[in-house]
């Protein structure tokens, strides 16, 4: 018997289509002869039993054989001979199905322009889409593979909705006319909540045909064909009773992920959401044995995501989310209602559930116990009070009916899925484990091998083009990025549990490790050390603490490695063992061994290696020669000294202690959540006390957890992004809606600082423009910085203006004031910009989405340092966050700018690869903080040389505090003396070196004034701006005097206000 992963790789193998493949197949004859690109001189005429032939033989027959479709594809198969001889009203099933399955391929390959070939004869596509309609709706005369093609078309044309010709057919299915379906109660209660809908509903019933109604019909009778089908399954299970029956069990999931789908989108949910809920569907999936059986899983899964999104919180009318609040009024209604329900039908014997409060009667259970025990016609009551069933009447005939149609179990759940609490979604989501567990890893159905083809179906989220909310959006891509970590996850497990070759010891009952693996330690002891109170409103532990102990060897490289593992690295604890039959080893009275039954000659060593599962084979499945117990990620706090101690990161860059022998132990930080989940299941007690093995990863691949922990805060937090890009995320709207110039907060005038190397740089790089400079003047004696004025963003409502005019741009050179008297010269941009990449700089520092790409070699990192320089001189107040792919490529950027004029003192780099950076100063957290302290001390002796200059007595300079009180109280007062005696007229000539207050802290500079008032005053200005920036310095500088250890220094430092870049 093969595992499911050696079936996919066998049929993953056989999809692959070579070039000897082409060349012997009969389809590549065949497509020579009748529709070949390069024979089509040589075409014979249309034969349509040639496509019924095709169909028969290379597809149907071979069960749709990816090899087959494949070649069919290759040879434009759909492109040149089945549309473009297309015509509806004689299109054979074949035809269609032909063109169904061509259609899905170019899906499953990620085609970009899968309906392309169809806007060549758009007229026949209605047509078509009708008969593929008609064609999903049969139930005889069709493969059940055919029915999974059908739908598997359906998913792929919903899901285009940017296609108008497709978009065209399938909102017809999706209108508010299925509304047509509602039972008049249920359309009262919608209209009640949204009364524009009634106006909107008389007018389509009166513009109603005959001819709408298959379509508005279609979706209920889809459902009703899927409810047939899932009758069928007995939930028995073996090869005594019955195989299951395969080909359903893919029909049942494929048309869950087209509900899915359906309710993931807003246009295509808007109106059919109603319909499901009327429908009962997710009552008789629940109910279904296949959703209790192993082979029903990946249904099981499907389920959950369907109920999910069915109860997505949000208007399924304007699409605008829920709060917590309005969620919670509607679920109060609804059991108000039930509980009205109960007083008015059985007033005397339920006052024990109207009178309870909501909390003691909307849960889960408590709604089955008090439905469960009552009569099948009085369940019915209720259902028919909240509207869920049609009205019982009072012809008992329809009595009998209604009650056949609508068993009692039925009732209870409809009722209890209509009426019990549904949990917080992001209650849910802050309670969910951000580590993969083994039960997630080795889960096929959510992580696939990479061997899979795609022509099954995941209980996964998809990235469509459009989204519900900024939440949908945020959780999809929190669910997606979980998974596509934990598929590495799991590569990397795999790998160094083959390398470790764990075996079970033959007299001790415990595993061992026969192989070695750089990423992994057997563990020696592990320990819970502490878990802490839940806070408040919270069910986990606030913390959960672990130590572990292992053996890090004597190779020095790989020690060190482990020695160097960070805070908030990412490790696993893993239990594994040789997978394998347990077995039951006797010795027979003729010295013969028994194992399972059969009997051999005394083990010899060989042989005995071999049975304690020293040999692995990697080529086959994983899961069939180790077994992963337990898997259980956690962060590494620290590594612990001798005496137990914790060792702080910065100990790194002083001294490090040395530890004695080989033994290591590092405190743990384990998943609060993954551990109260543990806790609550009784059999996994002794979880904790089972790992024997501690496995960690790249660093430069092991950020998974932050990135998750990030979105999950961006999930509890109101405002994520601006409102321009809102709509731009949710796939709503113009594309370039983001753009800066269709936004109304455009800023019209910017300083582009260096950006410009002369005025003639400025004319080239806006061609078609009319460059005008504010200064009258010879061109060449106008030299950059430029302040840039731009016509076309002044926005007045009350002016009109000239193309001409709105194509004007103004400049007006910048004259920087000299911020100290000594000779300073700041780096300056030597690049001269192409129009495009000045147009690429002007749109990065508007408001608004910027995209610059290009091939490698075009600028793009210059561009974008040159941006990031701009907005630093524009918003000086302002914080700007850079974020790459890879260390590499932040590291190039953060070179080009530490040679631009940014003060150093604003440049922080996170993350790993610092090390990797060409300059001799530190930029990482710890080196910023050394870097402030010596700053610090450097600027606070420059303050006890002013306080001798100005002749001040005491110890201003001991600390940041004193020196800003004597800044405020002694040097702030000399300065105001100065200004005022240089303020007033008949100044005398030369008087401003004989009052200057700070002419012995200049002393070192020679000729400081030239006996010019005009001049000397604004030498004196520059030299109180220097003065002024040494106390901003250290009045930033203050904090660290109050933060004692490294830790706390360098979480200011991120959130203080030294994080400007």
């Amino acid at each position: 018997m093969f595992s499911d992963k050696s079936m996919v790789t066998k049929r993953h193998q056989e999809a692959v289509v070579t070039r000897g493949a082409i060349e012997n197949d009969t389809i590549s004859g065949v497509a020579a002869k009748y529709w070949a690109p390069f024979t089509k001189e040589t075409h014979e005429k249309f034969d349509a039993k040639l496509i019924d032939i095709i169909y028969e033989n290379e597809m149907l027959k071979t069960q749709f054989n990816p090899r087959k479709i494949m070649m069919l594809e290759f040879s434009q198969y759909l492109e040149e001979y089945l549309w473009p001889n297309y015509q509806a009203g004689s299109a054979s099933k074949a035809y269609n199905m032909s063109i169904v399955v061509m259609v899905n391929e170019k899906f499953r390959e990620r085609s970009l322009d899968a309906w392309a070939c169809f806007s060549k004869k758009a007229d026949e596509f209605s047509g078509f889409f009708r008969r593929v309609l008609e064609l999903s709706l049969q139930e005889e005369g069709l493969s059940p593979m055919e029915h999974c093609a059908l739908l598997t078309f359906l998913v792929n044309a919903f899901g285009s909705v940017e296609t108008p010709i497709v978009h065209n057919e399938t909102k017809k299915l999706v209108s508010i006319e299925i509304w047509h379906g509602l039972l008049p109660s249920q359309r009262d209660d919608l209209f009640k909540k949204q009364k524009k809908l009634r106006k909107i509903w008389d007018n389509v019933v009166r513009k109603m045909s005959n001819d709408g109604q298959f379509q508005r019909e279609y979706l209920w009778n889809l459902i009703a064909k899927f409810k047939r089908i899932l009758k069928i399954f007995d939930g028995s299970e073996g090869e005594e009773e019955g195989e299951d029956p395969v080909d359903s069990i893919k029909y049942c999931e494929r048309f869950i992920e087209l509900l899915i789908d359906l309710e993931s989108i807003l246009q295509t949910r808007r109106f059919f959401n109603s319909v499901l809920h009327s429908s009962h569907l997710l009552t008789n999936c629940l109910l279904s044995p296949l959703i209790s059986t192993e082979a029903g899983s990946l249904f099981f899964q499907l389920v959950q995501l369907l109920k999910f999104y069915a109860r997505f919180e949000i208007d399924d009318l304007s699409g605008r989310q829920l709060t917590h609040k309005e969620v919670s009024k509607d679920h109060y209604e609804n059991v108000t209602r039930l509980q009205k329900a109960a007083f008015r039908f059985f007033k005397e014997t339920m006052k024990d559930f109207y009178l309870l409060n909501v909390s003691g009667v909307d849960t889960r259970r408590a709604l089955q116990k008090q439905f469960g025990d009552m009569a099948h016609e009085e369940v019915y009551r209720f259902a028919e009070f909240l509207h869920l069933v049609p009205e019982f009447g009072d012809d008992t005939t329809q009595h009998s009916d209604l009650l056949t149609r609508f068993p009692h179990d039925h009732l209870v759940e409809t009722i209890t899925l209509h009426c019990e609490r549904r949990p917080n979604q992001l209650t849910q989501l802050n309670e969910k484990p951000l580590f993969p567990t083994e039960k997630v890893i080795w889960d096929e159905n959510i992580v696939p091998y990479e061997s899979y083809t795609g022509d099954g179906v995941l209980a996964l989220d998809k990235l469509n083009l459009q989204f519900l909310t900024l939440h949908d959006y945020l959780l999809r891509n929190f669910n997606l990025f979980q998974l596509e970590s934990t598929y590495e996850i799991r590569q990397d497990l795999e790998d160094v549990l083959f390398r470790m070759k764990p075996f079970q010891h033959e007299t001790r009952n415990e595993t061992v490790f026969a192989g070695w693996a750089k990423m992994a330690l057997p563990i020696e002891h592990f320990q819970i050390t502490e878990v802490a109170k839940p806070l408040v409103g919270e069910k986990s532990p606030a913390v959960v603490r672990g130590v572990v102990t292992v053996n890090i060897g004597r190779r020095q490289d790989i020690r060190q490695e482990w020695e160097n593992l960070r805070r908030h690295d990412v490790c696993f604890l893993v239990t594994c063992r040789k997978n394998g039959p347990k077995i039951m080893e006797k010795w027979s009275p003729n010295l013969k061994f028994v194992k399972n039954g059969h009997k051999f000659s005394k083990i010899s060593q060989k042989s005995r290696r071999s049975a304690t599962g020293l040999k692995f084979d990697v080529r086959r499945p994983f899961a069939e020669q180790i077994e992963v117990q337990s898997v259980r990620g956690c962060d590494v706090e620290g590594m612990l000294d001798a005496e137990g101690h914790l060792l702080e990161e910065y100990t790194s860059y002083e001294k490090k202690a040395k530890i004695p022998g080989d033994m290591r132990k590092f405190r743990l930080l384990l998943d609060p959540n993954q551990y109260r989940l543990d806790m609550e299941q009784s059999d996994k007690n002794d979880i904790y006390d089972s790992f024997n093995l501690l496995v960690r990863r790249d660093s430069k691949t092991n950020n998974f957890k932050a990135v998750l922990q990030t979105i999950r805060d961006l999930l509890n937090t109101e405002c994520v992004v601006p409102d321009w890009l809102t709509d731009v995320i949710l796939g709503y709207g113009e594309p370039d809606s983001a753009h800066y110039s269709k936004l109304s907060s455009a800023v019209p005038e910017l300083d582009f600082n260096d950006t410009f190397l002369s005025l003639d740089h400025v004319k080239q790089s806006f061609p078609g423009y009319k460059i005008v400079t504010s200064t009258s003047g010879d061109d060449a004696n106008i030299v950059p910085p430029f302040k840039l004025r731009f016509a076309e963003l002044e926005r007045r409502q009350d002016v009109k203006a000239k193309e001409a005019e709105l194509r004007t741009i103004t400049v007006t050179p910048l004259i920087r004031k000299k911020n100290t008297p000594y000779a300073y010269s700041p780096n300056k941009n030597q690049v001269q910009f192409t129009p495009a990449q000045v147009e690429a700089i002007k749109s990065g520092m508007q408001p608004g989405l910027t995209m610059v790409v290009g091939p490698p070699g075009t600028g793009k990192t210059d561009v974008a340092v040159q941006i990031i320089s701009n907005i630093y001189h524009n918003w000086p107040n302002q914080r700007t966050l850079i974020v790459t792919h890879s260390n590499q490529a932040l590291n190039q950027l953060f070179e080009k700018i530490i040679a631009l004029d940014v003060d150093e003192r604003h440049l922080l780099r996170m993350g790993h690869g610092e090390e990797a950076l060409e300059t001799e100063k530190d930029f990482s957290r710890y080196g910023r903080v050394n870097y402030v302290l010596k700053e610090r001390l450097s600027l606070l002796n420059s303050v006890e040389k002013l306080a001798k200059a100005l002749k001040v007595v005491g110890d201003v300079a001991y600390t940041c505090e004193n020196a800003g009180y004597f800044f405020r109280f002694s040097v702030c007062r000399a300065w105001e003396e100065f200004l005022a005696q240089t303020s007033g007229k008949g100044v005398a000539q030369g008087i401003v070196p004989q009052i200057f207050p700070f002419s012995e802290f200049f002393a070192d500079i020679q000729n400081l004034f030239s006996g010019n008032n005009t001049e000397d005053l604004k030498v004196a200005h520059s030299c109180w701006r220097h003065i002024e920036g040494i106390f901003e310095k250290l009045d930033e500088f203050r904090a660290f005097e109050l933060l004692r250890n490294g830790k706390d220094r360098t979480e200011y430092l991120l959130e203080g206000p030294l994080d400007r870049k």
